[in-house]
């Protein structure tokens, strides 16, 4: 594919770490160009669960704080990036509630209740709630309630890669669909940064990155047909996410497979299996119709984590992966250090997101 046009950073790939970076270059003032080899979200970014949640808040760490700052920062960011392109992204900051099970959930909660207070600097709270509202009963009777958190929020996932693609457009980057990439190297004759941003498949672009450095987790959902409160909040319990997207559906999700022959099929019962512990936990899905079923796999690297880093062997080739579960809640964040990194100023990153780390524990 002939690209004769000489930009500053050409990303690789359109879901939500290729557009945030090319949102972040572009907002430095350097011309950018985005190649995505389908179409945009036509990988793990174009799914329908869309939950911004933190960790909990005791042992806190890095990744944690850089998680807080992400997720604090994000209403103003997907309120710019709104208006800059003229389409919704799906954000609400609606937070969450988690069940609680037994006593001692409910006295861990407390306890986590006090780091809290301390380490999310009175930005967002962490408590426990006697009698949550939208949630089955059982959790009143057990009388151990469940935690509400102010700080999660959601997002509708493709329509946020969207509204970064519309935002990119309006203020003149090229998004190029149906552009597939090789070899990114061989870019670098039209840019002086590429930036490889393409999923699991990442390293199928960049021959110098060792096999098996990035590894892909495959996730299935569904989409429910119910009228529920807007403002109610995610539902969280043991890995299941039900998410209300007001004018779309109610979303649950997600499995976790690490093996897989087709990377978007469905499977009716796991899927079920999902349908019934959201019943479980939200009564008023009993009659819900199934509007949409979705697969796709999550990038993720040596760690759970984002790996991010220029490749050694091919210097201003940058590879920007692996958000797994967490991507769309930190991907603008990571963007901004990324695009500090890239062009030479400090970038203030926790250790285990660099590619260095993730090499260094590939080589084990």
């Amino acid at each position: 594919m002939a690209i004769p046009e000489i930009v500053d950073v050409t990303v690789i790939g359109g879901g939500i770490f290729g557009l945030s970076a090319a949102w972040a270059f572009h907002r430095r003032g350097l011309s950018v160009r985005v190649l995505e080899a389908g179409r945009i979200g036509a990988g793990a970014s174009g799914g329908i669960v869309g939950a911004l949640s933190p960790h909990t808040p005791d042992r806190w760490n890095d990744k944690k704080a850089f998680q807080f700052a992400a997720l604090t920062s994000a209403p103003d960011h997907w309120a710019g990036v709104e208006a800059a392109g003229g389409l919704h992204s799906g954000f609400g900051a609606v937070g969450r509630l988690i069940p609680l099970h037994s006593a001692e959930d409910r006295s861990r909660a407390e306890a986590r209740q006090r780091d809290a207070q301390q380490n999310w600097q009175g930005l967002a709270e962490w408590r426990v709630v006697d009698r949550p509202a939208f949630l089955a009963s059982d959790a009143h009777d057990k009388g151990v309630g469940a935690v509400q958190d102010t700080l999660s929020a959601r997002l509708y996932p493709l329509a946020a890669v969207k509204a970064l693609a519309a935002a990119l457009r309006a203020k003149g980057v090229d998004v190029a669909e149906a552009s597939p990439v090789q070899d990114a190297s061989a870019l670098r004759q039209n840019s002086r940064l590429v930036v490889v941003a393409a999923g699991y498949q990442s390293e199928s672009v960049i021959p110098q990155l060792p096999k098996g450095l990035m590894r892909g987790v495959k996730g299935q959902a569904l989409l429910l047909e119910a009228d529920l409160p807007e403002a109610m909040p995610l539902v969280f319990d043991n890995g299941l996410y039900v998410i209300n997207h007001p004018g779309r559906g109610v979303a649950i999700g997600s499995t976790s497979e690490t093996e897989w022959e087709d990377a978007h099929g469905v499977d009716h019962e796991p899927l079920e299996a999902l349908r019934r512990r959201a019943i479980a936990l939200v009564p008023g899905l009993a009659d819900a119709p199934v509007k949409a079923r979705w697969a796709g796999v999550r990038p993720r690297g040596r760690f759970p984590d984002p790996v991010l880093g220029e490749i050694p062997e091919a210097p201003g080739v940058w590879l920007f992966s692996g958000g797994f579960k967490i991507g769309f809640g930190i991907a603008h964040l990571l963007a901004e250090r990324l695009a500090d990194a890239a062009m030479g100023q400090p970038a203030l990153l926790p250790e285990r997101f660099q590619l260095s780390q993730h090499l260094t524990q590939h080589r084990k």
